[in-house]
């Protein structure tokens, strides 16, 4: 009978021991995130790198400020990108070549077509000299000796990819003017042509925002530039001097 009262007094202690100890936590899981949030997850890294590198440049840029800007752990970034310089061509690659891609500025629907071409030569370089985007390209630039193949990948990406939008630019201003009828419009040349547009009304304005440390100063010659290039552009067309 003792034995019993014993048994049971121990018992009633453990049951009391059990119903005072605090409730286990749940256990944390680590690892890749669902497929529906994982293209979310990259975009917040890429974001954070990109910010990052711009403000330290890639020798100063470390893995773990990109980590804690993004709130991503380190293992998160390194199953996606293997190391840094892996990250840094991601970034490039996104916010030139990709932007390119997707840019789809509003051709001018009215107005002359020195007016029209002016207005798309305009929109062209307000994207083009974006603070984000110039500085990704000096970046890109001064690091060419660590990138090479980055460095020439891009220029040939990006002058591939301008040319496109400046050639569907140029066939639908073209086609509400009588210019659409000049060989230089001809479907097989509109390549050239659109690479000459921008040589002449895009290109010197971005390679003087790349060298300029004050960029606002460039503002007041943008539109006298892009009229005077695009004035000599049609001329151009206009007497067969686009081959």
């Amino acid at each position: 009978m003792e034995v019993l009262k014993i048994a049971m007094k121990t018992s009633s202690l453990k049951t009391a021991s059990r119903a005072g100890k605090a409730p286990r936590r749940a256990r944390v899981r680590f690892g890749r995130p669902p497929k529906e949030l994982a293209g979310e997850v990259e975009e917040r890294i890429l974001d954070a790198a990109r910010k990052v590198f711009l403000q330290r440049g890639f020798e100063g840029a470390s893995i773990d400020e990109i980590a804690a800007l993004a709130r991503a752990g380190k293992p998160t970034i390194y199953a996606r990108f293997a190391d840094k310089r892996a990250l840094f061509t991601a970034v490039v690659t996104r916010d030139i070549i990709a932007q390119i891609k997707q840019f789809k500025g509003d051709v001018p629907a009215v107005g002359s077509i020195e007016e029209r071409l002016a207005g798309a030569g305009l929109a062209m370089l307000q994207w083009a000299l974006d603070s984000d985007r110039v500085g990704l390209l000096r970046l890109a630039i001064a690091e060419v000796h660590r990138f090479p193949d980055l460095a020439s990948s891009v220029s040939r990406s990006a002058r591939d990819l301008s040319t496109e939008v400046a050639a569907r630019f140029l066939r639908e201003i073209a086609q509400s003017d009588e210019l659409g009828t000049q060989p230089a419009f001809a479907p097989q040349r509109l390549p050239t042509t659109a690479r000459s547009f921008l040589d002449l009304v895009v290109l010197p304005i971005l390679m003087r925002a790349l060298f300029e440390q004050k960029r606002e100063a460039l503002r007041p010659e943008i539109g006298p530039h892009v009229a005077s290039s695009v004035a000599f552009f049609l001329a151009a067309c206009r007497n067969g001097g686009v081959v």
